[in-house]
């Protein structure tokens, strides 16, 4: 016996004690799918027999299936649910989550399973106690369906229930098998002409051969079609006499409602799109015009306006020996179509008025509605309509969201929805959204066929601020703590699950109120770099051998040290105008550009100075090209900007020089004292070679610092080293090599070599130990000179390994730089021999980490996703920082 269920379901399963169904359940539902009330007894009470244990039993249970219904869990209730009142909260949980309240009765004989409670230790109670279940069960069983349930299955026999099957059917509107791609097609109202230009221009062409529907050729089976249960009886070609069309490359259409009502070609509109889903070449889900249409095709009762007159003007205007069977065909079309459509396993939703998260993929006359009609105040504006409530911006959902329903003057995606119907009818144009490549294309209409009741987009909406930002940047203007407070696990996709700790998040939030530039421009933070393993080279705690033994060891063959400026990180945005920053970060009156730290902070406290630097940058952009090279109009750079002193005043004045000033006075003095006590014969030799020591040790601290410190007046004092094109418009750069980056780089800086400066690179082939040697010989030359070091990185700019994506740079810093890190006397032997056994696991854990998060930030940008989800990953950076990892390192 074959016992169907929908995929959705909340299963109730009734019988007396002793009728098996544990057993049953577990037969036939994974584990996790079943709720056992005994289970829920012995979670509060560590007895799954205590009678006393029931209510709070029952409340955990109730529990867990509400958060898996919400989960869209199939879900199976293990209890002997008995009585009515027991069930009817099942009843309500499933329709609270849109499931289909399904009952499986055991109906077997109070004496057999009286028998089988015999059998078990811990069911041993009188017969009396199964005769009551018995005479419940048995009241029960008729009344279960206007109980609610909607499937009722009951077996009578033990061989019944052995020989059960269950079958889960796919509810109608899960069609996540079907990956595309797809050309999504807004609200169409009669404009058959406009219709037929949008299908040209997408590349889809009329069928002249076998696919065609209805140009004489063969019908598809009800076994193809793509609407479940739909009957297209064979077309009689009068009937259904439009063309069917199909892509080439076998794309498919997928239309979103309202085809009928207002426009001057409606029935021509239906036969196309009617036509095409039949051929398997196009899926159509209902608009409220259609639904109104099947209400007044079947004899009910609805008032006529809003375009229905027209409607029912060309069906009454057919032939009359046509007009009853196409009007029969007409109604199994439109009653044929599914509210909403979930695709691509679950990454795209089709509706006609939207689709809430809740919903998705769910079956009730409430979902039904909401895809209809949408969500409503119970207000009603001026014109007499009803005020809609915007669903969309609160849509939290991954899938992408495609609607229509309320014309919009232009297409615009609103957290990954977007609403397509652009008024065609009204004048506007008709919209499609091709998928996956989230690509608009669209065709005028040919002239105002209906004046709308209210001015498409409403009224009052021509201000200064409106015209310039989009539906997306105007919500986006005040961010929700929630998105960021609280523990947090990011999903990225380099590094899966990064999590991010509650207290950390506070620390975040505490630094972006109090300190940070606009939101608006934060979408990127640079992540930390861990330096190399220590080195086995004596004397040293850092060497690039080990840099290279570490990415040669990874597999990579050919890397880029780079020179490692002793400056400030720095992320810069600059725009090609004001207008290109207005339109692209939704900022008013901010100028062009900005110029931040890697914590958010903006770099210049002087506006003035700030302008001219992006003013400068800007200026060398265009001198190189940029602009049109890259078809953009803005661009994120990641730089070190110098000198460092113009950004650590603050630690040059409390830690470094005071450290310098006091260890040169008290060890000079000492050596003075030394010395002295030297000539007077004491001996003091040991003594007084240790304090000279320590005394040059200090002078060479002193010599480090200041080599990274000058005085800073005005823009002509600053620098700028480039050395990554992070992003465009459309693009993040992290395909293209590290050569790559430092070859565009030093093209911009040859337009301004003044402000900025091309970082020095060799590409080192790790294969070649000679030309190790003389990656090596240049480092010791830079930090000879001065320099902090180089960095060290694979020539791709994102390496997976076995294990995951390694490092993508690793620095390693000269010796006399490390005194200003580790402190004046970290050479002496044995502070050195401590240093050695640092630990880099967590850096190197924290800078994959914060790593893959910019990343991820920058690439949401580009897709233009809600600013909440560019914030969820710069608020992950920001609270990684706060991890207790050594500074130093």
């Amino acid at each position: 016996m074959k016992l169907t269920i929908p995929e959705l379901s909340l299963v109730v399963l009734i019988g007396a004690s002793g009728a098996g169904k544990s057993t049953f359940a577990g037969k036939h539902f994974h584990p996790f799918e079943v709720l056992s009330s005994d289970f829920c007894r012995g979670l509060v009470s560590d007895d799954e027999n205590s009678q006393s244990a029931t209510k709070d039993a029952f409340d955990v249970l109730h529990f867990i299936t509400a958060k898996r219904l919400a989960a869209g869990k199939l879900t199976v209730i293990d209890a002997t649910n008995l009585l009515p009142e027991d069930r009817k909260i099942f009843v309500q949980l499933a329709r609270q989550y849109h499931f289909f309240p399904v009952a499986i009765a055991l109906n077997l004989p109070e004496e057999q399973c009286h028998e089988r409670n015999q059998q078990r230790p811990d069911r041993q109670f009188g017969p009396h106690v199964v005769r009551r279940h018995t005479q419940f069960l048995r009241r029960s069983l008729r009344g279960l369906e206007r109980e609610g349930f909607r499937y009722v299955y009951i077996l009578n026999s033990v061989a019944e229930i052995d020989a059960a099957e269950i079958e889960r059917q796919p509810l109608w509107n899960n069609r996540k098998y079907e990956h595309g791609p797809f050309d999504i097609i807004g609200d169409i109202h009669g404009c058959c002409d406009e219709l037929e230009a949008l299908l040209q221009k997408l590349g889809y062409v009329k069928d002249t051969g076998a696919r065609g529907i209805g140009q004489g050729a063969k019908e598809v089976s009800n076994s193809q079609c793509p609407i479940p249960n739909a009957q297209f009886p064979m077309p009689t070609p009068s009937l259904w006499d439009a063309p069917t069309y199909y892509h080439p490359q076998g794309r498919k259409a997928v239309f979103l409602g309202d085809l009928v009502d207002r426009g001057p070609r409606i029935l021509d509109t239906v036969k196309v799109v009617r036509n095409m889903v039949a051929a398997g070449t196009a899926i159509c889900v209902p608009g409220n015009h259609e639904n109104k249409l099947l209400r007044k095709l079947r004899g009910k009762n609805v008032k006529v306006n809003h375009g229905l007159e027209q409607t029912l003007a060309e069906i009454e205007a057919l032939p009359e020996e046509l007009r009853e069977h196409f009007t029969k065909q007409l109604k199994g079309f439109l009653d044929t179509l599914v509210s909403h459509y979930v695709l691509d396993d679950g990454r795209l939703v089709v509706a006609h008025a939207g689709m809430k998260q809740e919903y998705q993929g769910r079956g009730s006359a409430q979902v039904r509605e909401f895809a209809l009609y949408g969500e409503t105040t119970g207000e009603i504006d001026e014109f007499g309509l009803p005020i809609r409530y915007n669903w969309a911006a609160e849509y939290r959902g991954e899938a992408m969201v495609v609607y229509g329903h309320t014309p919009v003057p232009t297409a615009e995606w609103l957290n990954n929805t977007i609403n397509i119907d652009t008024g065609c009818v009204f004048g506007g144009k008709l919209t499609a959204l091709r998928y996956p490549e989230k690509e608009l294309v669209s065709v005028p209409a040919a002239r105002i066929y209906s004046q709308p009741v209210k001015p498409i987009g409403g009224v009052d909406k021509d201000t200064a601020v409106q015209t310039v930002m989009t539906a997306q940047q105007q919500l986006d203007d005040v961010l929700h703590i929630d998105d960021v407070l609280g523990k947090r696990i990011v999903n990225t996709r380099l590094v899966p699950n990064i999590k991010i700790r509650e207290e950390n998040a506070i620390a975040a939030l505490e630094v972006m109120s109090r300190f940070a530039a606009n939101p608006k421009w934060l979408i990127y933070l640079p992540p930390t770099m861990s330096p190399v393993e220590t080195s086995q080279e004596p004397g040293y705690l850092e060497h690039p051998q080990q840099a290279f033994a570490y990415y040669h060891n990874q597999g990579i063959t050919e890397v880029v040290c780079e020179e490692k400026h002793m400056g400030s990180r720095a992320v810069v945005i600059v725009c090609r105008d004001e207008t290109a920053a207005r339109k692209r970060f939704g900022v008013v009156n901010e100028g062009i550009g900005i110029c931040y730290t890697r914590t958010g902070r903006r770099f210049f406290d002087n506006p003035a100075l700030e302008a001219e630097l992006l003013a400068r940058l800007n200026s060398a952009l265009s001198g190189s090209g940029f602009w049109d090279k890259f078809n953009t109009e803005w661009v994120c750079l990641d730089c070190e900007l110098m000198p460092w002193s113009a950004k650590a005043q603050g630690l040059l004045r409390e830690q470094y020089a005071p450290v310098g000033v006091a260890s040169s006075f008290a060890l000079s003095n000492a050596v003075t004292l030394l010395e002295k006590a030297d000539r007077r014969g004491v001996d003091v030799s040991t003594q007084l070679g240790n304090y000279q020591q320590r005394a040059e040790m200090a002078k060479q601290y002193v010599t480090a610092y200041r080599r990274y410190c000058w005085p800073v007046n005005d823009i002509s004092d600053y620098k700028l080293a480039p050395f990554h094109i992070l992003a465009t418009e459309k693009a993040v750069h992290t395909d293209k090599n590290h050569y790559w980056h430092m070859e565009e780089v030093a093209k911009i800086a040859l337009h301004d070599p003044d402000l900025l400066v091309a970082t020095a690179y060799k590409v080192i082939d790790l294969a070649d130990p000679s030309n190790q040697k003389e990656a090596v010989r240049w480092w010791q030359e830079l930090t000879a000179m001065g320099g902090e070091g180089m960095v060290v990185k694979p020539m791709e700019f994102i390496v997976k390994g076995s294990r995951g994506i390694l490092q993508p740079a690793v620095k390693c810093r000269g010796r006399e730089y490390l005194r200003i890190i580790y402190g004046l006397e970290y050479s002496v032997p044995e502070n050195l021999e401590r240093l050695c056994r640092r630990g880099l696991s967590l850096k190197r854990s924290l800078a994959m980490r914060e790593f893959a998060l910019g990343i991820e930030a920058l690439e949401c940008f580009v897709a233009n996703a809600p600013l909440r989800r560019v914030h969820e990953c710069v608020f992950g950076i920001l609270a990684l920082e706060s991890e207790p990892v050594d500074p130093r390192l």
